[in-house]
């Protein structure tokens, strides 16, 4: 039985979830540090137990032999019985209960014990009725907190987080590119554009053997359903449930094809009647004159430039502006994927994070990075374990250790993920964050002020001399929590005048700023850093959906703090 490592590691995290549900001790965090290790592996796990059974199992990092034992019963049966009794014992839709922001473990058990809320409809039903605020722990403020969420998961549900999605991506990708028959392979519609999340994916090929194509493509590992198979387009359904449509395209329509599914459909439209107003036809099989020959459209550069337009980046297609631009041949040089050489925000074990400090520096290299932050969260973060005062000095010693150790190899600096108060001010003192290099200061907490508040909040957090970067600026959680309200005109205006830099979250939920506020950012002046929040070495590979978000919003290098030299980029902080 071939069961997926997403399937696994999904089946550790509801586990994880009912333990804490029945308030058991230490077993939770074991069930979710295994669900993690998981997820982040290069291999697969059924190919991990074949070469080496429960012992190989048992190497995984976070994984011991009870766990062992679960997954090989999976490998083996596709089913596990621990699990199966705890879903019994609980009939709840936890895959919908655990996305609305504010529900936890506890709650969620609370309101199926008193009100035997089990999904979505039965939540919205207790929360309209005014059962919810009735309840002891809860109140008229938790219910309406609730609606908010609800209302929020109804707009947002059913899309993927990229960042999220795209090893599955890439695993198919991989997949059709081991067949012969493959010629030409890409990935296409909101993926390619590196939109923030995606509906489902759209994927081209060039082949001389489509039958073969589809045949291989439906019978593909982890397809629950396929809807359609035809000789040029066939339609599948994954375990995951992403929708997936693979197209077999002619060579000499490839470029226009590419174009066309890759979108945005305002592009495109915009696309078309510069092609009308030539007296040109333009569809997803090429670019045609008045007697319907075809004039381009083998290569997307083809049919950019037989419109009289520069090559358009795909994060760029969303018609904002740039088909003027790329018509008068001024488009903005947007920053590349390999251009960071640093990374202003990490976490480490000393808080919240999975890796040693040592650990992390050694991932960095690997990634080429010159220089890196660590930045654990500050002591009000209690369940993070936040650094105090004495704690973040003792961090300081170690960092100091670690940098003789490593030498010139990459600079090792010390920071702080600051907590800013409800007021404002800082959760450390001016006296410790002025010994640090980097300090960032971020809102975790009282994210329902008034957009008054929130904003003067922010403002007086840049105005403070020692924080240099704000992190998150917005606080909103991909699918989950919608961002805070603020002014973000007079936040803009407030970085430029203080010199604070604004962070372009990589974190694949967070992306924060967002593509269209960073658009904006730049027209008032403001520098930014992209930045991994990474809680694990493996995030660092998050880097690049922060530049793809900073490439979205029009961002070149000369805006990211973090694409610069040590010394520039150490300069021009406060």
């Amino acid at each position: 039985m071939n069961i997926s490592n997403e399937k696994i590691a999904d089946i550790l995290k509801k586990i994880s979830f009912y333990l804490e549900m029945e308030n058991v001790s230490f077993k939770p965090q074991a069930y979710l540090k295994a669900a993690r290790a998981i997820e982040e592996l290069d291999k697969d796990v059924n190919s991990i137990y074949l070469s080496g059974g429960l012992e190989a199992l048992e190497k995984i990092p976070g994984v011991g032999v009870s766990i062992a034992e679960k997954i090989e019963e999976l490998i083996k049966t596709g089913r596990l019985k621990y699990f199966e009794d705890y879903q019994k014992k609980y009939p709840i839709d936890l895959d919908g209960l655990m996305n609305i922001e504010g529900l936890g473990p506890k709650t969620i058990l609370e309101l199926y014990r008193q009100l035997k809320v089990k999904n979505l409809n039965d939540l919205e039903s207790a929360a309209k009725s005014g059962a919810i605020a009735k309840l002891a722990g809860f109140g008229q403020k938790s219910q309406e907190n609730i609606l908010k969420s609800l209302e929020f998961a109804k707009k947002y549900g059913g899309r993927f987080v990229l960042g999220f999605v795209m090893p599955k991506i890439q695993e198919i990708k991989n997949y059709l590119e081991t067949l012969p028959a493959v010629k030409k392979i890409d990935i296409a519609g909101s993926t390619r554009r590196m939109k923030e999340t995606i509906g489902d994916l759209d994927i081209l090929v060039v082949s001389n053997k489509p039958l073969e194509v589809m045949d291989y493509f439906v019978k593909m590992p982890g397809v629950s359903r396929v809807y359609a198979k035809g000789e040029t387009k066939s339609s599948i359904n994954l375990e995951n449930g992403l929708d997936v449509d693979l197209r077999v395209i002619p060579e000499n329509s490839y470029g226009a094809a590419l174009a066309y599914f890759t979108g945005s459909k305002e592009h495109n439209i915009a696309l078309r009647e510069i092609a009308i107003k030539k007296g040109y036809k333009l569809n997803e099989y090429g670019l045609f004159d008045k007697k319907n020959k075809q004039i381009a459209g083998k290569t997307e550069e083809e049919i950019y430039h037989s419109l009289g337009l520069d090559f358009i980046e795909p994060e760029m297609r969303e018609n904002r502006g740039e088909i003027k631009l790329a018509a008068e041949h001024n488009l903005p040089k947007i920053i590349g994927y390999n251009d960071l050489m640093g990374d202003l925000q990490i976490q480490t074990n000393w808080t919240d994070g999975e890796n040693s400090i040592e650990e992390v520096v050694e991932a960095a290299i690997k990634k080429g990075l010159k220089y890196i932050v660590i930045t654990d969260h500050s002591k009000r973060l209690a369940m993070a374990h936040g650094l105090d005062e004495k704690r973040l000095l003792q961090q300081g010693r170690e960092i100091d250790k670690i940098q003789k150790k490593f030498g010139n190899k990459i600079k090792i600096l010390k920071g702080i993920e600051c907590d800013i108060l409800k007021d404002g001010s800082m959760d450390l003192s001016d006296e410790v964050l002025s010994k640090l290099d980097v300090v960032g200061g971020a809102i975790h907490s009282y994210f329902n002020l008034s957009k008054e508040e929130q904003t003067e909040r922010l403002k007086k957090a840049m105005r403070n001399k020692n924080v240099d970067i704000i992190f998150h600026p917005t606080g909103r959680v991909i699918n989950k929590r919608e961002a805070y309200e603020l002014d973000l005109e007079d936040i803009f205006r407030t970085a430029k005048e203080t010199g604070t830099i604004l962070e372009i979250d990589a974190f694949p939920d967070r992306l924060d700023l967002k593509d269209e506020y960073v658009k904006k950012a730049l027209e008032f002046g403001v520098k930014f850093s992209i930045d991994s929040d990474a809680h694990s070495i493996k995030h660092f590979d998050y880097l690049r959906y922060g530049i793809a978000n900073a490439r979205r919003g029009w961002a070149g290098k000369n805006n990211i703090i973090n694409a610069w030299p040590l010394e520039k980029m150490l300069s021009f902080l406060k």
